[in-house]
């Protein structure tokens, strides 16, 4: 379903990917650890098409090597960065809906992917009318989670999720989470983490990244497919 083998990237002559490979089936959640600068966000960023890179990556049947970044998320793949990005002057809603609207779906569509927004985030439905530049920061991770739900219908890329986070907040987050993949079990989902045991019994597998190199790529125990 998405697999990347041997991508590289670099930024100017100092390297950030080495030979990153694995692989993911349909429906698994992946717990992508490593410590800040070991290359997360840059391997979310380049299957996104963010970065120049050697290698290939192939995302159902596509390379997308041959698909530009504005084109990926029509794939279905779902992005969410680590710094949210929302529009502040925007409300809550209105920063959910943009991607359904640059992604020009018709109204039946953009309704039946908001209901399962709110249904999976129905703290969202309570603050769809306040603007988004007044939600906290870990509100404002729900909100980003909702957004890149409008288009993610075969992949979830999630971007430190729980950094910053409250437990009360991360453990409502974490439960979204489960809810999303109670409704949709073919929904794929890479979630990166610096705390290599946060989402271990969450995820099915946990990939270490070290240096840019993919240091282990292990089952969770009980929670292999």
């Amino acid at each position: 379903m998405l697999t990347l083998d041997h991508v590289t990237v670099s930024f100017g002559a100092v390297p950030v990917l080495r030979n990153v490979t694995f692989a993911m089936k349909e429906g698994e959640t992946v717990a992508f650890i490593g410590r800040n600068g070991a290359g997360k966000t840059t391997t979310l960023r380049t299957m996104m098409g963010f970065t120049q890179n050697g290698g290939r990556i192939t995302f159902d049947g596509h390379d997308l090597a041959a698909v530009p970044a504005h084109k990926r998320p029509g794939l279905g793949i779902g992005y969410a960065p680590e710094d949210r990005r929302l529009f502040s002057r925007f409300t809550v809603e209105e920063n959910i809906l943009l991607p359904a609207q640059v992604a020009k779906l018709d109204a039946a569509e953009t309704k039946r992917r908001l209901d399962r927004v709110y249904d999976i985030l129905p703290e969202l439905k309570e603050m769809a009318r306040r603007p988004a530049g007044s939600v906290s920061g870990g509100q404002g991770k729900m909100v980003a989670l909702g957004r890149a739900l409008m288009l993610a219908t075969r992949l979830v890329l999630l971007d430190e999720p729980f950094q910053g986070l409250a437990p009360v907040l991360a453990n409502r987050y974490a439960e979204a989470l489960r809810r999303l993949r109670d409704a949709d079990s073919s929904l794929t989902l890479i979630i990166t983490e610096s705390n290599p045991h946060l989402l271990r019994s969450f995820a099915e597998r946990t990939i270490t990244i070290e240096r840019g190199e993919i240091a282990q790529d292990v089952a969770n125990e009980g929670l292999a497919a």
